[in-house]
């Protein structure tokens, strides 16, 4: 069977990924769709509101982690 992107049900393009669905969509239609989705969330009371204690531990788990040295395969 012959896809969309011209690829076949054979196992030729095992390393292609498909575009469907919302990761098909224009960033800036992505980000529409998931602003009113947030803006919803808040409006109905459900949405996470950080205390400055989680935004600070957040903050540094997110910087060790990007900081930490990941090791080259070139380097061996």
């Amino acid at each position: 069977m012959l896809h969309f992107d011209g690829t076949t049900n054979n196992n030729t393009n095992l390393n292609m990924k498909s575009r469907r669905g919302f990761a098909s969509m224009d960033p800036v239609k992505q980000r529409e769709i998931a602003s009113k989705g947030g803006r919803a969330a808040h409006e109905k009371g459900t949405a996470h509101e950080w205390t400055g204690e989680e935004a600070k531990e957040a903050g540094r788990k997110g910087g060790a982690a990007s900081h930490r040295r990941v090791p080259n395969v070139l380097e061996q």
